[in-house]
Formats: structure tokens, C-alpha cells, sequence
């Protein structure tokens, strides 16, 4: 079973419908949003601040989502899905967003709508990241644009598919 626990009287709000894995971890001042999958060995850790996540946004294995202390809450929109070990730390991303395997985006950041986060980029403290552009790298640069076709058949089929994948381990 899940570790889901309160921290200093704040305790997770998790809709009934979103999937959490048997091994994540989920504590503190954490609010998700519906259709939400939360998979294998992610910790989502609410203790020093806020983290708010949207609907239909999965968090894939080994995923760390954390926040710092009375300074930068966790903020995460709609239709997003997070990769593979990827960090997310005092940020906020916006709609339709895809962060790839490995990405570490840090505090302060804003991830803009329509946007992607290439596999294994780190986004530094205080980068805004372009709604409908590309970024990798380390540190993370523009690499181009996103097409309207990239939109719907990346970022809108990975966060469908995940609330596919999710509905076979509530069976």
C-alpha cells in the first residue's frame, strides 16, 4: 500500500479516481487534481510547501516532486506527464506539458503551456520556458518550435495513455 501520511496537520487530497502505486509516497500539503496517475517509487513530498497538481497528470516511476521551504510551492497544470526519474523542485508548469526521463527542472522555473522538456535537460533557477517550444540541454536551451500535430500526437497521447495504463492496475 501507498505511504500516504500527513506532515504538520496537512494531509493529501487525492480524488478516488486517480491511481497511486503501491510503493510511491505521498505526504504533506499535496493536492491532485482527477484521472491523476502516480506510479512506481515516486515520492511526491508536500512537507515544506504546497504542491498542487492538475487533472489527468501522471507521475512516472522513480519521479521526485518537492518544493522549498516557505519560498517555492510546487505548481502543476493540466494534461502534463512527467518522465521516467525526472525531479520537479519549486516550479510551475503550466498545461500540456511534457517533461521527459531524467529532466530536473528547479526552483522558480516557469514551464509554459504547450511546451516539452527534452529527456535528461536540467532547467536552471529562474528559467521561463516558452510556451510551444522545445528545450534541452544542460542547462536548457530553446531548440525549436512545437507544431500543432507534435501537441496532439505527443503531449495529449502520452497523458491519454496514462489514464489508459492507470485503469489496468485498478482491474
Amino acid at each position: 500500500m501507498a505511504i500516504i501520511k500527513s506532515v504538520r496537520g496537512k494531509y493529501p487530497q487525492i480524488p478516488e479516481d486517480c491511481y497511486v502505486a503501491e510503493n510511491a509516497t505521498i505526504v504533506g500539503d499535496v493536492s491532485l487534481g482527477k484521472e491523476c496517475s502516480i506510479w512506481f517509487n515516486s515520492v511526491i513530498r508536500g512537507d515544506v510547501h504546497y504542491i498542487k497538481i492538475g487533472d489527468k497528470v501522471n507521475i512516472q516511476d522513480g519521479v521526485v516532486v518537492h518544493a522549498t521551504y516557505q519560498k517555492s510551492p510546487t505548481t502543476i497544470g493540466n494534461n502534463v506527464s512527467i518522465g521516467h526519474n525526472a525531479i520537479i523542485h519549486g516550479c510551475t508548469i503550466h498545461d500540456n506539458v511534457l517533461v521527459g526521463m531524467g529532466a530536473i527542472i528547479m526552483d522558480d522555473c516557469v514551464v509554459e503551456s504547450n511546451s516539452i522538456i527534452a529527456a535528461g535537460a536540467v532547467v536552471t533557477k529562474n528559467t521561463k520556458i516558452e510556451s510551444g517550444s522545445i528545450y534541452a540541454g544542460v542547462p536548457a536551451k530553446k531548440v525549436k518550435d512545437i507544431s500543432q500535430e507534435l501537441i496532439s500526437d505527443e503531449i495529449d497521447r502520452i497523458a491519454n495513455n496514462y489514464v489508459k495504463y492507470s485503469s489496468w492496475f485498478k482491474e
